[in-house]
C-alpha cells in the first residue's frame, strides 16, 4: 500500500492510503492507513503537517500502537538520518529502526514539549502508550527525546505553555534555558501576551 500525496495534501479528516488496484475495472476504496487502530486516526495537525488523534477516550496506561518499520543497521541508521530521515528509533546497541514507511501510522504522531503519550521500549519492539487519560479528538503527542546535537536544527511547534523551542529530551531542557538569547525570547513572548 502507497500513501499517496494527493490524500496528504486534501485537508479532509482522515488521511488514506489506496490500496493497490487489482485491476483497472475493480479499483478497491481507500482505506484508513490507522485501520484496525480502534485507539488512533490520522487528520491535519496543528502542530506539524499530519498528525495522530485520539479516535476515542484513551484510558492512561493504554499501549496505543506499535511503531514499526525496517531494522536496519547503525550504519544505515546514520546513512538515512544524514539524508534527513527523522523516524529512526534506536532500538539496541547494533539495530534502529526505520518508521518511515506507509505502512506506520504511528510516525504521524508528533513531538510536543507537555506530551500525552510516551515512547516505550519492550524487548526489541516501540509502543506509543498513553501517560495520562487523553479525551477522544485530542492530538497524540510523545516528546521525541532529541540530544543536544543540532538541536537547534529541530524547532518545536508544539505550542504548549512549557515549550522548550527544541525538540529535545526534557534532560537538556535547563541547559537550553539557560541561555540569555532563549531567555530574551521568552520574556519578549511573554511581555506580548500582557500588552
Amino acid at each position: 500500500m502507497e500513501l499517496t500525496q494527493a490524500n496528504i495534501e486534501n485537508p479532509s479528516p482522515a488521511v488514506t492510503v489506496a490500496a493497490p488496484a487489482a485491476s483497472a475495472a475493480a479499483t478497491p476504496p481507500a482505506i484508513p492507513i490507522e485501520q484496525g487502530n480502534e485507539y488512533l486516526e490520522i487528520r491535519r495537525s496543528g502542530i506539524h503537517g499530519t498528525g495522530g488523534y485520539a479516535r476515542k477516550d484513551i484510558p492512561n496506561g493504554t499501549r496505543i500502537i506499535e511503531y514499526v518499520g525496517e531494522r536496519i543497521s547503525k550504519e544505515e541508521s546514520t546513512r538515512r538520518c544524514e539524508a534527513d530521515n527523522e523516524y529512526i528509533f534506536i532500538i539496541d546497541e547494533n539495530i534502529d529502526l526505520d518508521g518511515n514507511f506507509p505502512w506506520n501510522p504511528a510516525r504521524f504522531i508528533n513531538h510536543s514539549c507537555t506530551p500525552n503519550c510516551e515512547a516505550e521500549w519492550d524487548e526489541g519492539r516501540i509502543f506509543i502508550n498513553a501517560i495520562r487519560d487523553i479525551k477522544k479528538g485530542e492530538e497524540l503527542t510523545f516528546n521525541y527525546g532529541y540530544d543536544m546535537e543540532d538541536y537547534q536544527d529541530h524547532v518545536c511547534h508544539c505550542g504548549t505553555p512549557a515549550c522548550i523551542g527544541y525538540i529535545l529530551a526534557e534532560e537538556y531542557w535547563d541547559k537550553v534555558k539557560k541561555r540569555p538569547d532563549l531567555v530574551k525570547r521568552d520574556q519578549a513572548a511573554q511581555n506580548d501576551k500582557l500588552a
